[in-house]
């Protein structure tokens, strides 16, 4: 999917691997997109985000799955753009939060004042993103 041998996904490998932060967009039933920044992890073929399971982003999923991720600005002059696109499944009721997850975001999960226990009480249902497509400049 992303041809890491290109500088270009070299930079996607790059911010899929150290950003901390990327911009989930669901479509709601009217049609309208739905952007949602969110915590998420990248194995290296999916995309992991964990929600709540009342969270409208969700009920937008259960009725079409597709959806856009992107990352947040780019530089003054347009560049440092990326688009991903995929299929978004859900696991309600995972059994236990991803280790790896849990590791990339430990400290900002204590800056809250929580435990991983506790993030993963709220945030129960698992959403894997297959990536199809990449774009960007």
């Amino acid at each position: 999917m992303i041809d890491l041998t290109t500088e270009f996904g070299a930079r996607v490998e790059k911010r899929l691997l150290e950003e901390q932060v990327i911009w989930l967009t669901t479509v709601n039933p009217s049609g309208i997109p739905q952007p949602n920044p969110v915590w998420f992890y990248w194995d290296g073929d999916t995309v992991l985000i964990y929600s709540q399971p009342d969270a409208y982003k969700i009920k937008n999923l259960i009725n079409n799955p597709k959806v856009s991720l992107n990352f947040e600005g780019a530089t003054q002059q347009g560049g440092d753009v990326i688009i991903l696109t995929g299929e978004a499944v859900m696991e309600e009721n995972a059994s236990k939060i991803d280790l790896a997850y849990e590791e990339k975001y430990h400290q900002a999960i204590i800056d809250f004042d929580e435990t991983p226990e506790d993030i993963f009480i709220s945030y129960s249902v698992a959403i894997r993103v297959r990536l199809e497509k990449v774009r960007g400049f």
